[in-house]
């Protein structure tokens, strides 16, 4: 179980680990938005450094509208656990974001006024 962060907004934040293509370990913080559909959401700039292989190019609804945005395979670990998922990037995703997949698989507590916050 990984312990979040709440931001000044109530934004729900994690850390996980980035596995790039040659195996080095980024680690960052991660929105999770439960409107968002897909594993995981990384800006283009953010992905050059870990060499994922790209899957395909496909058409999707963001909040500012259809766009087409890339595809890529990615390693990340989440709660000491290495996933192999697929990641969608482009230019205008501005923070690193993990979707509702995550809690079909790991149990989410969210009590803001006790301060606690846990996925796992």
């Amino acid at each position: 179980m990984i312990q979040g962060e709440f931001d000044e907004l109530g934004q729900l934040f994690f850390e996980i680990d980035l596995i790039a293509a040659n195996g080095e370990i980024f680690s960052t913080m991660a929105l999770l938005d439960t409107g968002f559909t897909q594993w995981l959401a990384i800006n283009s700039q953010d992905l050059e450094g870990l060499m994922w292989s790209k899957i395909d190019r496909r058409r999707m609804i963001t909040a500012m509208g259809e766009t087409l945005l890339n595809t890529y395979m990615a390693n990340v670990v989440l709660d000491g656990q290495e996933f192999a998922v697929e990641a969608i990037a482009g230019s205008q995703i501005r923070e690193t974001i993990i979707g509702l997949p995550w809690l079909r698989t790991k149990r989410l507590l969210v009590d803001f006024p006790a301060g606690i916050l846990t996925l796992g």
